[in-house]
Order: structure tokens, then sequence, then C-alpha cells
């Protein structure tokens, strides 16, 4: 596999207590990845470790052949790694047509126009139009973000990170607070990603995991115990152990 994006030997502590110990995953192009584990497996750490939020103690991130382990967070989404975030960081009272628009005229450095002028770019409002129907969100481009659904909000920030034009896409937790019955939207949108893009999603919901990914990896206290096709994860004793504890053993002993 060659890889479009390498973590290696990734550590972190606060004081004194380690919260990344030695992690190392890549990703080749158009892979989709899944990171899984408990509460308070590092998760978040690790997210914003690749993403240039924290600085690691030790390791390397690298994108494209290039270590990006100095670079600041927006140095890194400018070079095409990416993120989206638990909670939504959406503006209530702009559509998403206009968010989207904002982001594309952002990319090419013409951020500085007051929002009126935003439609009068006809190319930025174009490549707006086409990533709202990959997400499927065009019914709802020009309504206010206040009104539209949570999940079609969630959708809406994966829209905004696609109009970077990422080589990386980190989707953090996309169905979190949406309810089980628009999470098919969200699986349907994600279906429809681009298929060179390499796509590393944080998820709880098993089942869209499973579905989503073709490998899975799992943290627990801050390392990865686990890297395999998503069907042996649940076969796996240390990732029994992770998420039942002390219910592992005494299953195995029933």
């Amino acid at each position: 596999m060659t890889a479009l994006f390498e973590v290696s030997s990734l550590s972190k502590e606060f004081g004194g207590l380690k919260v990344s110990r030695d992690i190392s995953l890549a990703m080749a192009e158009g892979e989709r990845l899944a990171l899984i584990g408990p509460n308070g497996a590092g998760k978040t750490t690790f997210v914003n470790l690749v993403t240039g939020r924290l600085r690691p103690d030790a390791g390397h991130v690298r994108l494209a052949g290039e270590d990006v382990t100095a670079l600041g967070a927006v140095q890194r989404v400018r070079r095409g790694l990416v993120r989206t975030f638990q909670v939504t960081r959406l503006f209530p009272d702009m559509t998403p047509e206009e968010h989207v628009i904002m982001t594309v005229l952002q990319r090419h450095g013409k951020a500085t126009r007051i929002l009126a002028r935003f439609h009068g770019d006809s190319a930025a409002a174009d490549e707006a139009a086409e990533i709202l129907a990959t997400l499927g969100l065009t019914d709802v481009a020009r309504r206010k973000v206040a009104t539209i659904a949570y999940g079609q909000q969630r959708l809406l920030e994966i829209a905004i990170a696609l109009a970077q034009r990422p080589k990386v896409l980190l989707l953090d937790e996309p169905a979190a607070g949406v309810p089980s019955a628009d999470t098919p939207r969200i699986e349907e949108a994600l279906a429809r990603l681009p298929a060179s893009l390499a796509v590393l999603m944080i998820e709880h919901d098993m089942d869209l995991v499973f579905r989503f990914a073709r490998r899975v990896v799992v943290l627990a206290a801050g390392e990865l115990i686990f890297e395999g096709p998503p069907a042996d994860v649940a076969r796996d004793a240390l990732v029994r152990e992770a998420y039942l504890g002390s219910y592992a053993h005494a299953g195995s002993q029933a």
C-alpha cells in the first residue's frame, strides 16, 4: 500500500499521564478507515495531534509524503488534511449555500467579500451546488441553518469540509446526536463521497462503522490494540477486554 497519510510512533502525555502511546497507522488514497474505542481511549487527543491542534511529544505525521508534524492546523488544511467536529459549528442565520460558497471563496483567497456579493461568483456557486448535491442538501440549500434538521446540519459540516478540497478527511462522530431515523441519510451521503478521498471516521455507532469501513483500528488507553477488517473486530479478545472489562472474562468462563 502506498501511503497518502501516515502516522508513525505518535506519542503524547499530560502531566505524566500517557494519552497517546506510540501510535502508527497509514491510509492509501480512497481508503475508508474507522477508528473506534471506549470512552477515554484517547481518540480526540489523537485527532488533535494529527490535525495540528496539539503538538506530539514524539512521532511524525506525513501527508502525501511530506512531514507536516511541525505545521499548524491551518497549514495542514491547506495541504489537504481536513476534519469535522463532534459538535456543529455553523451560523444559524446563514444558509447551507452561503456556508459552502464562503468556504470555496476562502480557499481561493476571496473570503474578504461581504456576504451580499457571494452569489456574484458563479464558479464558487456552481462548485457549492455540486457539493451540496453530493451530500443530499440541494432541497435545503437556501434555507437558514436554524430551520433544517440536525442530521442535515451534520451533513453541511461535511459539505464545508469537502469545499476545502481535502485529500484526507477526518470525520469526528458524524452521526453524533443524529436521531436513528436520520442515520441512513448520513450513511447514504458518506457513500457518495469522492472515491479518491481517504476517509478516517471516528464513530460510536457500530452498525454505521461496519457498513462504512473496509478496515477498523481500535484505540484503548492511548494505544492501538487491533487493526483489521470489521468482521474480525468483535472476535478479538483484546477488543472485548477494552469494551467489556471484567465482563469479558466472566463471559469467557460462563
